[in-house]
Formats: C-alpha cells, sequence, structure tokens
C-alpha cells in the first residue's frame, strides 16, 4: 500500500485529485478533480469514445439525463434488488457489507477488543470469542457479536417538485413513506438503463441496424456503505458503459469479442500491460440477468480487482421495460426467417452485451501504472529516489509537451510564446513554464507525466532549432521546430491507430 499513499500524495501535490470540501473537513467518499485530474480524466474519456464510438459505424452516442422516472429503477429492479447486507457491529458500532468481509470458519477462536463506553475512541480489555455460524466478524475491532444483516439500498434519494415531503410531516410514520413515494427520484447508479429505455428512438432515427450499440459517458451515484481506497469506491463516480444489441444466438460470438477488444484497450495504454487481466465470472457470481460476465481486473496494491465488467445481459432489460411501459422494445429484420414460423420477417427482442468501464477508476489504474520512481545505479529503493516521473502514454498525459524559455530573455519568451501558440491552435495541449530553474521544471513535468520538454536557448534564435528532452531516458535531441512539432504529434496518436 506504499504505492497507493506516494500516488494519492502525488495527486494533491500535483493538482490531480483533491478532497470534496478539504477546507471543511472534507466529506468522505466524494473528490474533486483538479486541473491535471481533469486533463487526465477527459483524455481516458475521449480514448475511450474514439476507438468505441468514433472509429465505428455500429455504435453511436446518448448523453441521457441523471434523473429519470422512477419507474425505470422499478421495472429494471433496482428500487428492490439494488442492495447490499448491512450489518451493524454491536461492539464498536462500526457498519460493513457483509458480502465483502472474508469469512472464517463458525465456532473458530478469535480474540477481540471490548469498547471502552467512555471513550468513543479507544478499546479495553480484550476477550476471547468464537465466530458465529455466519463466519464473519467485524473488520475493525474483531468482535463476533454483529447484528443481523438487513438491506441496505444503494440509491440516492431525491425529489422533484417545489414541495418537501419531509418538511410537511407531523406524522413520520405511513405519511411519510407515501409522501416519498410520491414525490421520489433517484440519481440514477448506472448510466446503462437510459439506453435501453431511448433503443427505439436511437435505432429508428439513425436507422441502426442489428447488431448495433449505444454508448454513454456520464457520472453515476451509488450510496456505498463502505468506500475504500481513494477514488476506487467512492459514492459520485463516471462510467464509459456501451450497450451492444446482436441478434439472438449470436451474443456468445460478440461476447468473446468484446472481451479482446476491452483488454486490447487497456494494454496498449499502460505502462505495464500484464497488470490487467480477463477473468470469467463464477455461477455464484452472476447476476441474475445475466448468463456470462467478465471482469477486466488490474494489479493493485491491495492485489487483483475489478476495473471493467463485460456482462451477457440477455434480453432482461429490454422485456422488463417493454412489459412496464407497454412499448414494443424489438427489433424487425424482414431479411431473415422468423425461426419459429419459417415465415419471411423477423421479429425480435435483441441479446445485450455490455462493456461497463469506470472512468474514475481507469484514471486510478493508469496513475497506479504510471507511477515510476528511478534510483542511482549504486543504491536501492531503501535510500530516497533520485527522481519520481509518471510513465504515462503520451496520449493519456495531460500536456503533450512543456515549452521551457532557458531563462527569462525577452527574446526567448517571445519564441517560446510563439511555438506555444502555433501549437495550440493545432490542437496540441502544451504547457508554458518560465517558472524556477531549468532542472526544477524538468523535475516538476516528469512528476506530472509530460511526454516531452521542448527547450529554447539562444541558439534557437539563429538555428531555429530547439532541444527536446524524452521524459522516461531524460534523452536530449537537438531538432528543428517542424521536426520537434512533428515528433510530438506521432508519439501521442492513438495506439491502436499505429
Amino acid at each position: 500500500m506504499d504505492l497507493m499513499a506516494k500516488v494519492i500524495s502525488l495527486c494533491k501535490r500535483r493538482g490531480f485529485v483533491f478532497q470534496s470540501s478539504e477546507i471543511y473537513g472534507g466529506l468522505r467518499s466524494f473528490y474533486d478533480y483538479g486541473p491535471l485530474g481533469l486533463e487526465l480524466k477527459k483524455n481516458i474519456a475521449q480514448l475511450w469514445w474514439e476507438y468505441m464510438v468514433d472509429h465505428r459505424d455500429d455504435v453511436v452516442g446518448l448523453d441521457s439525463s441523471i434523473i429519470m422516472h422512477p419507474k425505470v429503477w422499478q421495472a429494471s429492479g433496482h428500487i428492490s434488488n439494488f442492495t447490499d447486507p448491512l450489518v451493524d457491529c454491536k461492539n464498536c458500532q462500526h457498519r460493513f457489507r457483509a458480502d465483502k468481509q472474508p469469512k472464517l470458519e463458525p465456532s473458530t477462536d478469535i480474540v477481540w477488543m471490548v469498547k471502552d463506553r467512555a471513550s468513543s475512541a479507544t478499546y479495553g480489555k480484550k476477550v476471547q470469542g468464537e465466530v458465529a455460524e455466519c463466519g464473519y466478524v467485524c473488520p475493525e475491532c474483531g468482535c463476533p457479536n454483529l447484528s443481523e444483516p438487513r438491506p441496505f439500498s444503494g440509491l440516492f434519494r431525491t425529489f422533484i417538485g417545489p414541495i418537501d415531503p419531509l418538511a410537511q410531516q407531523e406524522n413520520m410514520g405511513m405519511e411519510l413513506q407515501e409522501a416519498l413515494a410520491k414525490h421520489s427520484a433517484f440519481l440514477r447508479p448506472e448510466t446503462a438503463q437510459a439506453m435501453f429505455v431511448q433503443f427505439l428512438n436511437i435505432q429508428k432515427s439513425m436507422a441502426m441496424k442489428v447488431p448495433f450499440g449505444i454508448a454513454q459517458i456520464g457520472k453515476s451515484f451509488r450510496n456505498e456503505i463502505v468506500v475504500e481506497h481513494f477514488i476506487f469506491r467512492s459514492c459520485e463516480f463516471e462510467q464509459m458503459e456501451m450497450e451492444f444489441f446482436c441478434e439472438p444466438g449470436s451474443e456468445e460470438e460478440w461476447m468473446d469479442y468484446w472481451c479482446q477488444q476491452r483488454i486490447v484497450w487497456y494494454r496498449a495504454l499502460a505502462s505495464q500491460p500484464g497488470d490487467f487481466r480477463l477473468r470469467a465470472h463464477h455461477a455464484g457470481e452472476l447476476a441474475h440477468y445475466s448468463d456470462c460476465c467478465y471482469d477486466i481486473e488490474y494489479n493493485y496494491p491491495w492485489g487483483w480487482d475489478e476495473l471493467e465488467g463485460i456482462a451477457s445481459r440477455g434480453d432482461y432489460d429490454l422485456r422488463c421495460h417493454g412489459e412496464a411501459s407497454g412499448a414494443k422494445l424489438q427489433y424487425f429484420d424482414p431479411q431473415k426467417l422468423d425461426p419459429q414460423t419459417g415465415c419471411s420477417g423477423w421479429r425480435y427482442v435483441p441479446k445485450v452485451i455490455e462493456p461497463a468501464a469506470g472512468l474514475t477508476r481507469a484514471l486510478l489504474c493508469f496513475l497506479l501504472d504510471a507511477y515510476t520512481e528511478e534510483y542511482a545505479d549504486d543504491s536501492d529503493d531503501k535510500v530516497p529516489p533520485v527522481r519520481t516521473f509518471l510513465n504515462l502514454h503520451p496520449a493519456l498525459a495531460p500536456y503533450k509537451a512543456a515549452v521551457l524559455p532557458l531563462t527569462k530573455d525577452q527574446s526567448l519568451l517571445d519564441m517560446a510564446t510563439t511555438i506555444t501558440k502555433q501549437w495550440r491552435r493545432e490542437g496540441m495541449k502544451i504547457s508554458l513554464d518560465v517558472t524556477r530553474s531549468i532542472g526544477k521544471r524538468y523535475a516538476r513535468h516528469d512528476e506530472i507525466g509530460t511526454p516531452f520538454a521542448v527547450t529554447i536557448d539562444h541558439d534557437s534564435m539563429t538555428d531555429h532549432c530547439v532541444t527536446v528532452r524524452e521524459r522516461n531516458t531524460k534523452q536530449q535531441t537537438r531538432l528543428s521546430v517542424d521536426k520537434a512539432r512533428a515528433m510530438i504529434w506521432e508519439a501521442y496518436r492513438s495506439p491502436w491507430l499505429n
């Protein structure tokens, strides 16, 4: 976890991620993305969209509302099924998810600490006990004396309209429940459902033929019992999802296709491709609507864990929304024979393959993947590193290059400004950095992942050349301004286009 601590420190120090409302003590599980975090997040989203939508003819996009009709979540099963088992420790009052807690053998002897009632911050004497039949103990104090698991809804409730049902209720019983139900809406827990609800509108308006996909990037909200590992699991996050609608009987083929496409995307952008893998879900892990699912997992500092899920959802969602709304969420193919009747024209509910990635989780993965400490040749990792840098793929890097005038001489500043403006007009994200010594500027841009530093010196005024320093190797090359520009452009082309 030392790596995790270093990355979190870098995120704040260099403007990637800040704690939300930090000056007021912060709000647990909510984060703000600073100037560089925003740029990195935008680059990840752009590369995903480019790969999943822009370079294809069979996928189109959607930007749906965060708040949808409450019946959407009723039909999808989220209101009744989107719950986690919440458990209270009767010793320290810590709350946790039962399904995320490692199980022990029932009746196993354990030692745990009794909470000191006089002080909420300390524990008293040690007590010996046995693990209960449920098989888990409190992760905070080790106590096996726990409440029965009870369902905890992960939906964030809000209200629509000029009425606050909570403020108007004097009797906080059934009347409150009725008032809540009447005025309630929910912040979406996933972006997927809008793509099912808009299936017909998009298919008809864009004249899409099955197989085709609908993609969306956007925020989702889940009222998590346990938030952990910085931005890995938080209550507000962003997703990159695509629902791919295909003909019944072809879903296994498309499942294999999208699993390979998605793992290729991560490995092409990664510094350590071997830290990304595909793992099939066993039968006990599958959601009730899924007949097959794979996770793309990353080797986090705490071990292998989920980065993206690729699920075969069958026709569950389209059927549920069709039945609940009365709309015929079907596709008609006049060229195919109906397998049941043998007649021309086949009307069916498409099957769905869903690659669902976390944008903010991908940001964390790429930071962990890129974090590099370089030591002197005659030392080891027990001494401070010579330098720290982010080995980000140039396509991901917040800045593609830093333009650095060697001194604050006005002629050098003028040339640096001219180059920066020209490259920015062409769409290149450039940092013009004139503060501190050249060595400290190199160090700063190494640490934020800038792949190239373009230094302008006094010779540049006569030979119209610049010195390009490469981040990873520190190798310096003297090039004309045009060749330096071409070198940088070529480096951060999308890796799957090379």
